[in-house]
């Protein structure tokens, strides 16, 4: 199982980003895909995930601002991240579990600052 995030960027506050994960190793469309943060000094979050029947799930934190999806034909999930705010800087992961084992990307910087 290999997953693979991108997108991470500097952005200014009110921004927008979309990441990336690609997933091998697996027969994606059958399992959850969950995206993960973590802030320097702190533990990791949960942000949001979705099923293979594209139902949906966020955090308190990200609802209404956040927007998971997925490509099943590309075997890829996405995070679009739209009215950023300081707060939201953190290394951003997916994660799925597979076969009892939980994998993880190696994550994506995302800095949100002015």
């Amino acid at each position: 199982v290999e997953l693979v995030e991108s997108g991470g960027d500097l952005v200014q506050p009110g921004g927008s980003l979309r990441l990336s994960c690609g997933a091998s190793g697996f027969d994606f469309t059958k399992y959850v895909m969950s995206w993960v943060r973590q802030a320097p000094g702190q533990g990791p979050e949960w942000i949001s995930n979705i099923n293979r029947g594209m139902a949906t799930n966020y955090a308190a934190s990200v609802k209404g601002r956040f927007t998971i999806s997925r490509d099943n034909a590309e075997n890829s999930v996405f995070l679009q991240m739209n009215s950023l705010k300081p707060e939201d800087t953190a290394v951003y992961s997916c994660n799925t579990l597979y076969l009892g084992k939980k994998y993880w990307g190696q994550g994506t910087q995302v800095t949100v600052s002015s």
